[in-house]
């Protein structure tokens, strides 16, 4: 970076890093995401200085966007508006290299994202008072012509209102407010809602923020939850809206920069989609029967407007359609074969009880009964041990009967075979047994 900043400078210009590494530096967090504004060189002489440093990737190379192999920076040229359309020699005709600093930094998203800083001199560039705003925990919009340039900044601002506990002001809520989220490509909005979850302790100050600035409207599922009332014995906290706040600040508290953490933040988000269309008052009591189940399809929902990847949407909706299982299984006395069959349902997508029982944990604690005020499962701490024991909490046991054994005995593929391996199944969850003449012997009556 600084022998890229001294060409620049050598040949006319001047290599600034800007956005969220000055950002992350003031607040004293370690940067990992660099950008680089390259002022006064025209396209040209930019990809020909970083030449010397390694092969320049062409993606995004109209947009003034440059990035070298083996480089994790982005290098861009500055931008008067976001209009596109190609100019000289292919360029984009936003791409302004002779744009002031102060004039391209006006239109970012917040102040706190619109400072620079040089790496040759230290100097910090602060043209919008972006360095008080974090002082304050103040988000402020750093020109409010430009702001709703990017529908994708309201949500942007609920992710960084989590991430660093700060507030949007009064002018930031009312622009975020009048933001149209319909058009936008899900997977830009899955980027946010993914960082909010991953990244703050308190993910529930960015859904707060969803709600105050209206944005919340653009996400059904969640706006149902606001109105969805609770039995107060087991939820003295209030409705489902402030019931899933509380619970993913306790899936938070249980990551472990594992990858089953988006798994367990989007089921913790998602775990009370169903009760909406299945709450009701029955002999005087508020009930939300088959709620785990009436979830599946709103979470899909969700997660699909979202484009969020097929694998991490078939745990999720695992996670919600069982997560009240590890708790009912304690509360009936389950059996091993419960265990093992439920290690096998969630297993199909990818779920272990592990993770099943960190939802149901934070589902649990996410409350203001007097047990979760004291941090106490001890019915889920029973739960988990008892999974361990039978070895069935990481990740299933695999099935010890095959089609090739039951062959070996004669058997033909089809329809029969496939109802004697589910038998065997069967008895192998129930006895433990993992012989393969055993568990055969039995299903057969030998």
């Amino acid at each position: 970076m600084l022998r890229f900043a001294e060409s620049a400078r050598e040949a006319g210009g001047r290599a600034l890093i800007v956005g969220g590494w000055v950002r992350d530096r003031l607040l004293g967090l370690d940067p990992k995401d660099v950008d680089v504004e390259v002022h006064g060189l025209d396209p040209e002489r930019v990809e020909e200085l970083l030449a010397r440093l390694g092969r320049v990737d062409a993606v995004g190379r109209a947009f003034g966007v440059f990035r070298v192999s083996g480089l994790d920076v982005d290098f861009s040229l500055p931008r008067r508006d976001s209009k596109v359309g190609r100019g000289h020699r292919g360029f984009d005709v936003a791409v302004d290299p002779h744009l002031g600093f102060e004039e391209a930094a006006r239109r970012r998203d917040l102040t706190v994202n619109a400072m620079g800083f040089d790496p040759l001199t230290g100097e910090r560039l602060d043209p919008f008072g972006g360095e008080a705003d974090l002082a304050r925990g103040v988000l402020r919009a750093t020109d409010e012509r430009h702001f709703g340039e990017d529908p994708l900044r309201g949500l942007r601002v609920a992710q960084l209102a989590a991430r660093f506990e700060m507030t949007p002001d009064d002018a930031l809520v009312t622009l975020c407010a009048g933001l149209d989220l319909g058009e936008l490509p899900g997977e830009r909005m899955f980027t946010e809602f993914r960082k909010l979850l991953l990244k703050a302790k308190r993910p529930s100050i960015g859904l707060e923020v969803l709600k105050t600035t209206t944005l919340r409207r653009f996400f059904p599922e969640l706006e149902a939850l606001e109105g969805c009332p609770q039995e107060e014995k087991w939820h003295p906290e209030g409705n489902v809206w402030i019931h899933t706040g509380m619970v993913v600040d306790e899936a938070a508290k249980l990551r472990d920069g594992g990858a089953d953490d988006e798994a367990l933040m989007f089921g913790a988000l998602c775990h009370d989609f169903g009760k909406p269309p299945t709450t009701e008052t029955i002999d005087g009591r508020i009930r939300s029967l088959g709620h785990e189940r009436a979830g599946e399809a709103p979470t899909l929902r969700f997660l699909e407007r979202l484009r969020a990847p097929g694998d991490l949407t078939r745990k999720v909706v695992a996670l919600v359609r069982e997560h009240l299982a590890p708790r009912q299984m304690i509360g009936g006395g389950a059996k091993a074969a419960a265990y093992r069959r439920l290690a096998r349902r969630v297993g199909e997508a990818g779920v272990s009880l592990e993770l099943l029982e960190r939802v149901a944990r934070a589902d649990a604690l996410g409350r203001t009964t007097e047990d979760a005020l004291a941090g106490r499962a001890e019915d889920l701490d029973r739960f988990l041990e008892r999974a361990r024991e039978l070895r069935v909490d990481a990740t299933p046991r695999p099935d010890v009967v095959l089609g090739r054994h039951l062959v070996e005995r004669g058997m033909e593929p089809g329809r029969k075979m496939g109802e004697w391996l589910r038998r065997c199944r069967e008895v192998q969850d129930e006895t433990g047994w993992e012989d393969v003449e055993r568990i055969i012997r039995r299903v057969m009556g030998e």
